[in-house]
């Protein structure tokens, strides 16, 4: 079976066309300028952007399915509008093109983050109703993956045989362009960090979110979404585990959350001043406090999900991003 990857270049379509091409297949990796994620691979090689419907119509024609990864993550607000163009517009031309093309299976990559997080303290399973919490408090990634999981949800009312997978924080090799939980990682690696902050997250190898992917293409129920989630660990559990895997001073303060909320207004300004990335936002810090309790039951019923240990996917990231030069 011939399969289109929009996103092949990203952290995740690295690591699913080699796996698709393991498996055999043939792969169309849709890229939108940065290739290293791809380059040397057996793939046909396709610079298209999900904001070009008739690119994408191209690019589907002749495919027996689609994984659609192309997506863009923030914490720092979306002054450019270009957040919102990808997540919401992006999906929504995906699913035009897929009905077009006649495109058998669509695999749409969301997120946990399209999921409301309250209630904070009951566990987070498929039921969960996506996010729609006052629309001016939500961080912008949360609505936008939101909104975008929303047109796949249309484009199954009007006949798409699609599925949706909602993965957690995702750790892992080739992540080239490093994602926003590697930079994290290597951050720690480096010694960038002063401090830790208070919280945690999910976290999942990015090899497992893959392999969920493949089941739910193959298993997966028309119209169905599935989580894939990994170990809750606090940053510092984090950080401690990253220290033994690697040999690296990890810090040793743990601001408290409220402490490092004060702080907000001066971080931003300081990577405004600077040019370069916020160290937290507040965005960040509100994900550190949300989906701790996080169920893949459904993933491991229908589709054999089953992920692997954190301290694994740590030492083959950490060793990834050392022999890519990166950290």
């Amino acid at each position: 079976m011939t399969v289109a990857v929009t996103g092949a270049a990203g952290h995740v379509g690295a690591n699913l066309v080699r796996a698709l091409l393991a498996e055999g297949r043939s792969v169309r990796a849709l890229v939108r300028d940065d290739t290293r994620g791809v380059d040397g691979l057996d793939v046909e090689t396709i610079r298209a952007d999900v904001l070009d419907p008739a690119a994408l119509r191209g690019a589907f024609d002749g495919m027996d399915v689609v994984y659609h990864l192309a997506a863009r993550i923030t914490i720092a607000g979306d002054p450019g509008g270009n957040v919102a163009r990808t997540n919401i517009e992006g999906p929504r031309n995906v699913v035009s093109a897929c009905l077009d093309a006649r495109v058998k299976r669509l695999v749409h990559f969301s997120s946990i983050h399209a999921l409301s997080s309250s209630p904070a303290n009951e566990s987070i399973n498929e039921h969960r109703p996506l996010a729609a919490e006052d629309r001016g408090r939500l961080p912008i990634y949360d609505r936008t993956k939101s909104d975008g999981q929303r047109e796949v949800f249309a484009g199954i009312e009007r006949g798409l045989d699609a599925v949706i997978i909602n993965p957690t924080a995702i750790l892992g090799p080739y992540d080239y362009k490093q994602s926003a939980a590697g930079a994290a990682v290597v951050g720690i690696m480096r010694g960038e960090l002063p401090a830790l902050v208070d919280g945690g997250f999910n976290w999942v190898d990015v090899r497992d979110v893959v392999e969920g992917a493949l089941a739910a293409e193959k298993k997966g129920r028309a119209g169905e979404s599935y989580l894939l989630c990994g170990e809750w660990r606090s940053v510092r559990d984090l950080a401690v585990l990253i220290g033994e895997v690697t040999g690296v001073a990890i810090p040793r303060i743990v601001t408290p959350w409220w402490l490092a909320r004060m702080g907000v207004p001066f971080i931003t300004l300081w990577s405004v001043l600077t040019g370069t990335s916020p160290l937290y936002t507040a965005d960040s810090l509100r994900a550190l406090r949300n989906h701790r309790n996080v169920s893949c039951e459904k993933a491991r019923k229908e589709l054999g999900y089953s992920h692997r240990p954190l301290r694994e996917t740590l030492e083959v990231a950490c060793e990834w991003y050392r022999s890519a030069g990166i950290a």
